[in-house]
């Protein structure tokens, strides 16, 4: 059983704002658990970067007109922190984050996990699944890479093979921005089928959204973002970066109708890698994490917009 458990390094937004627990609507959980990393190390210090970056957030959100910091947003302490204790299993890691975030699905939270590597995305799923025995929801993926092997390098748990697991769960996907893909995730998008927009289509049909958002067939949806799946000239600090991708405002209309036409249950922001003497990729990320706290405040009836 995982006992490590490090306090995050800055509330998000920062003390003066920061909300009591039982207070909260929006949890923030840092994850910073880095083990299959197959490029560019560094995501376990994402969530503290977010956090940190975070500070120098505008309370105030021009398009929603509103100080969303007012709806209570409480960051937990860090849990599966490979900072601290690297011989952290992948089992050890999922059963951690699981359990962490099924007790905040009973709180009634509404919670933005912050990785972290990919792999960390099963575990919050399967919270999401079990708390949802009878009803599927549809797990929105926005990423480079389609993140579907069966596994990669020895492990079913492998970054490269986080939505393989959830397609296992038998949960609908649909996967947004995706440019880099094997053979054998090829084939199985076509053998499923699942769905995917490709970066190129995004790129070059001005329908896709349309056709994105028609193609979500539940009322609830997950989030998952890759921030890889953002172009990387926006979030260079990530781990695998890929050439192409959605920029801000694509990224963020696409966010926002989804919030607009279904109930989204959760979302999670990962993969960030900081780069040294470079503040606009986790301040980027901090700010996307913002954004969802406010789709999330507006469509939920929260804050009432402008």
């Amino acid at each position: 059983m995982l006992t490590q458990v490090v306090t995050a390094d800055l509330p998000f937004l920062g003390e003066e704002v920061a909300s009591a627990y039982d207070a909260a609507r929006v949890v923030i959980l840092p994850i910073p658990y880095e083990a299959t990393t197959t490029y560019r190390r560094g995501c376990e210090n994402g969530p503290s970067a977010i956090l940190n970056a975070s500070q120098q957030v505008e309370y105030y959100d021009e398009e929603l007109e509103q100080e969303l910091w007012e709806v209570g947003i409480y960051t937990h302490e860090a849990i599966a922190d490979t900072r601290e204790a690297h011989s952290i299993s992948s089992e050890e890691m999922l059963s951690v984050t699981e359990q962490t975030v099924h007790k905040l699905i009973e709180d009634g939270k509404f919670v933005i996990g912050l990785g972290g590597e990919h792999s960390i995305t099963t575990g919050i799923v399967e919270a999401y699944r079990k708390a949802n025995p009878d009803e599927a929801f549809t797990v929105v993926q926005i990423d480079a890479h389609g993140d579907l092997r069966h596994e990669y390098e020895g492990s079913i748990h492998n970054h490269a093979c986080v939505m393989r697991r959830i397609v296992d769960m038998g949960l609908p996907t649909v996967q947004i921005g995706i440019r880099s893909i094997c053979r054998e995730e090829a084939d199985l998008i076509k053998s499923k089928p699942l769905t995917v927009f490709r970066a190129r289509e995004i790129a070059m049909q001005p329908d896709w959204m349309e056709r994105a958002l028609a193609s979500i067939q539940t009322p609830k949806v997950f989030f998952t973002i890759d921030l890889d799946g953002i172009d990387p000239t926006l979030i260079p600090g990530v781990g695998t970066p890929e050439p192409g991708g959605l920029n801000w405002y694509s990224l963020t209309t696409f966010l926002r109708r989804v919030f607009e036409a279904h109930s989204v249950i959760g979302c999670d922001v990962m993969e960030l890698a900081p780069i040294v003497d470079s503040v606009v990729s986790e301040f980027t990320a901090a700010k996307l994490v913002y954004k969802l706290v406010g789709y999330q405040a507006i469509t939920q009836g929260w804050l009432k917009e402008g």
